[in-house]
């Protein structure tokens, strides 16, 4: 299959081609992983809820493996102030979400919120859609190798904060891993990485990959961060 080379012409299409051979285990888990293994929240069988993508982005920094994140602006009205994957809800231009509609979409909002070059980033996996229900949004992670790394940053500070990248070093460290208590009962894995406090959705994607990639290092589970601050 052809490597996506953007979001405009012909088909977006992923491609295993080329990666470098420390992304085998991603792909094997991708393969691999049932949606339940990813998360408890499932979208609807009804069909409802608001289609949505996201892009999971492995490049190689000076350090080694690295994601990109960007942490959304606090005058947001949904999840204000978190830090998360690239994505956004399909647009009708995007396509079928059932084809290549969330491919189009991950890249498509990571070049708007990021400035990211889609030309620079072969995608090679999708993992199983799940649901977000504060927002009820159906998220289908998209995973991808930043093969030509571009420049990135704030491109519209109504929507970004930040633009940044995290080791996978640092994700699989123990002093950076918490549980994240929120005031309405909410338990979840949570990352104290680069001044930011990665929890929720995204936090909940980055630990299930790095457990069924085999990255996974023991850690101090009791160890909590509250999230009254962030409610």
């Amino acid at each position: 299959m052809t490597r996506a080379s953007g979001t405009q012409g012909g088909p977006v299409a992923l491609s295993r081609d080329g990666l470098p051979e420390w992304l085998d285990p991603v792909v094997r888990a991708a393969e691999t992983v049932r949606p339940t293994q990813l998360s408890r929240f499932l979208p609807p069988r009804d069909g409802s809820g608001r289609q949505s993508a996201v892009l999971i982005l492995f490049g190689e920094g000076e350090r080694g493996p690295e994601l990109l994140l960007m942490e959304r602006a606090s005058s947001l009205r949904s999840h204000a102030g978190q830090p998360s994957f690239p994505g956004g809800a399909l647009d009708p231009e995007d396509g079928d979400p059932r084809g290549d509609g969330p491919l189009r979409a991950a890249l498509r909002e990571a070049e708007e919120e990021t400035g990211l070059d889609p030309s620079g980033v072969q995608l090679f996996g999708v993992l199983p859609a799940l649901y977000i229900p504060v927002s009820e949004f159906v998220v289908t992670p998209v995973l991808g190798w930043w093969r030509a790394p571009s420049p990135v940053g704030v491109v519209d500070p109504n929507e970004t904060a930040r633009v940044f990248t995290v080791p996978v070093a640092d994700l699989t460290h123990p002093d950076n891993r918490a549980t994240a208590v929120h005031p309405s009962g909410f338990r979840g894995p949570a990352f104290t990485v680069e001044s930011a406090l990665v929890w929720g959705f995204t936090a909940g994607v980055i630990d299930r990959l790095l457990h069924f990639a085999g990255w996974e290092r023991p850690w101090d589970r009791e160890k909590q961060v509250p999230l009254d601050w962030r409610a």
